[in-house]
């Protein structure tokens, strides 16, 4: 294998994730064109993918995520865009990760669900215990007979 080269040396990339009832991954990636300075963005499917300087992609995903907190989130990306050792335009093939995002997106809403409630509550607010189950009898061993010569005749 070749001796890996990096193109990017001293940035970051990372994933940001929009599930959110009042913005669209297209909105958002707006709003990040305007405050970016000098951070490259590319929009995606389920929002936006970020890189630049450590600095200057925290500045921006800090005030992105302040549009709607509860339901942004953000991953770090493992390999820069292009690395020849990860690319699918490489490597080929369908595209890695990808699995690994959606099922991360479909458990979003729950996450943004419980941010919500955290949010409501007031400070020093128990959390509601769940309700008690109640304990179903067991099965008679007469009435299991019962059934089974039911089924039978």
């Amino acid at each position: 294998m070749a001796e890996y080269i990096p193109e990017y040396v001293g940035t970051v990339t990372k994933y940001v994730f929009v599930e959110s009832p009042s913005m669209t991954a297209g909105e958002l990636a707006l709003r990040a064109y305007e405050a970016s300075e000098g951070v490259l963005i590319k929009e995606t499917c389920f929002g936006l993918q970020v890189t630049g300087e450590p600095e200057s992609v925290d500045r921006l995903i800090e005030e992105i995520r302040a549009f709607d907190p509860t339901h942004i989130f953000v991953k770090d990306r493992g390999f820069p865009p292009g690395d020849p050792r990860r690319c699918r335009a490489n490597l080929g093939g369908a595209r890695p990760g990808y699995l690994g995002h959606e099922r991360e997106f479909r458990i979003l809403r729950y996450i943004s669900r419980g941010l919500e409630e955290l949010d409501r509550r007031e400070e020093g607010e128990v959390e509601p215990a769940p309700p008690a189950r109640g304990k179903r009898p067991l099965l008679d061993i007469k009435r299991l007979q019962e059934l089974i010569d039911t089924e039978e005749s």
